[in-house]
């Protein structure tokens, strides 16, 4: 009996078993030749008659056109990969981004209200430049190579040995919430920026009284005046500030001050009112109290330090941001005060009568009224009677011996020359000094610390002679085109 054929487009296998088909006979034994081994994929056993190097070609063309409902292994775990997110391109090669930029910002807002002249100023910047240094430690890594961040890292490293930082110690936040002291306005204001609300640091006015006396208002105008008694500077919701002049030689109207008197009134839980009095040759390192500080805690928000004994305080009031400078100088006392000009501008209507705030009356200004002192040099002074008591100072004299502490002819210069022609005091050529000084420590802006009598009206600027040149230069510019 001779073997049936097999019926062409027969069933190759399992795989393509699915679905409506005509039926069809067992599959034939394996040949006995040999044949290469079926490929088995991921491991996964592939069926015999699905790789058999020997199907025919009409039942390949079969199984191509028939849909393929058995995904290979390899495409599937690609999808399951793909589906978990395990495949993203970059994310386990992205190098961590360099933040000294960050590092940096956080530096600069940590001190940009800190003044070099107030106590514990080293001690805050040694805090913020070790917070500085930690940061840019903490992405070293990311800024391998950067130029900014090396920079930086040497920068910390000259500050810290020019302040004598020690490298272990406290530092500063750059959070202000966590570091909120209500006691201390320069916290308090720094959370009000970082509570995204007044994005402007503080601003701050100064004010200055020495001499005979000479004036500078908040406002930076210069004047002379006379008055004579008790006068108040500043009057406002936070501080008080009351000078007594008297008559410096008979038959001038120039005055000095002989006595000084500061309140400090009281303010919620950070300080009682303290009382501070000074007169000629008694200035004390303590209110009048007896106590030399006021608040709770190591950290006052209020205390006297004695820079020269008997010659030279400062009070520092934390919770208000303000500064006070009083000396004495020969016989008399000079003042300096540097105040937020929120605070300072904090009075009624009837508290008006400040000298910091509106200047001296015009009844009782003895300059011309623009702050300088050079058009009333030639006026007349009792340097020639014949009572007088003082080594006489000609104009020459004067302008050296000014000159050699000052040499920028401004203002100050000019009022140190005045009142050695009214006093021939040579004390007074030190109270000159010694207020420029306490304008340089105290005054927020550089470029206003020196005041031309040219500029007119005691307007702090020094660029009168510059405007004509440049306009000089202007005009032959326009000659020539």
């Amino acid at each position: 009996m001779m073997r049936k054929k097999r019926k062409r487009g027969a069933s190759p296998g399992p795989c393509s078993s699915h679905g409506p088909g005509p039926a069809t006979a067992p599959a034939p034994p394996p040949s006995p030749q040999p044949t290469r081994p079926a490929w088995t994929g991921m491991g996964l056993r592939a069926a015999p008659s699905c790789a058999a190097a020997s199907a025919a070609v009409a039942a390949g063309a079969e199984q191509r056109r028939r849909p393929r409902l058995c995904p290979p292994p390899l495409a599937l775990l690609l999808l399951l990969l793909l589906s978990l997110g395990l495949l993203h391109a970059g994310d386990c090669q992205q190098p961590a981004q360099c933040r000294i930029q960050k590092c940096t910002t956080d530096f600069v807002s940590l001190t940009s209200h800190l003044n070099s002249a107030i106590d514990g100023f080293d001690s805050e910047f040694c805090k913020a430049l070790r917070a500085y240094a930690g940061c840019t430690q903490r992405t070293s890594k990311a800024c391998r190579g950067n130029l900014v961040y090396h920079s930086a890292v040497l920068g910390i490293s000259d500050l810290m040995s020019q302040r004598n930082c020690s490298k272990d110690g406290p530092t500063s936040s750059t959070n202000p919430e966590v570091t909120h002291d209500p006691c201390n306005y320069h916290s308090h204001t720094g959370a009000r920026e970082h509570r995204g609300g007044d994005q402007n640091p503080p601003n701050y006015l100064f004010c200055g009284l020495f001499g005979d006396p000479h004036l500078r208002t908040f406002k930076d105008h210069f004047q002379t005046c006379k008055v004579e008694g008790a006068w108040p500077l500043i009057d406002n919701n936070y501080l008080s500030v009351q000078v007594t002049n008297v008559p410096v030689v008979p038959g001038s109207s120039a005055t000095a001050t002989n006595k000084i008197t500061i309140i400090f009134k009281a303010h919620h839980e950070c300080t009682d009112q303290k009382v501070y009095q000074a007169v000629t040759d008694d200035l004390p390192a303590a209110f009048v109290d007896g106590s030399t500080s006021g608040g709770d805690g190591d950290a006052k928000s209020l205390r006297i330090v004695e820079r020269e004994s008997g010659r030279y305080v400062e009070m520092h009031a934390r919770y208000i941001g303000t500064t006070v400078f009083v000396r004495q100088l020969g016989r008399y006392l000079t003042l300096a005060i540097r105040m937020p000009e929120d605070l300072a501008m904090s009075y009624e209507e009837s508290q008006d009568l400040q000298l910091c705030v509106n200047g001296c009356p015009l009844s009782e200004r003895i300059d011309d009224g623009q702050g300088q002192v050079s058009a009333i040099l030639g006026h007349s002074l009792p340097r020639s009677s014949p009572a007088q008591a003082w080594p006489g100072y000609t104009l020459e004299t004067a302008n050296a011996q000014c000159h050699e502490k000052m040499p920028v002819k401004d203002i100050y210069f000019q009022s140190c020359v005045f009142d050695l022609l009214t006093t021939g005091d040579a004390n007074f050529t030190a109270a000159a000094h010694s207020a420029l000084g306490d304008v340089e420590a105290l005054h927020p802006r550089k470029e206003r610390w020196h005041i031309f009598p040219s500029s007119g009206h005691g307007t702090p600027r020094g660029g009168g002679r510059l405007s004509v040149s440049l306009g000089l230069s202007c005009l032959i510019l326009i000659a020539f085109l």
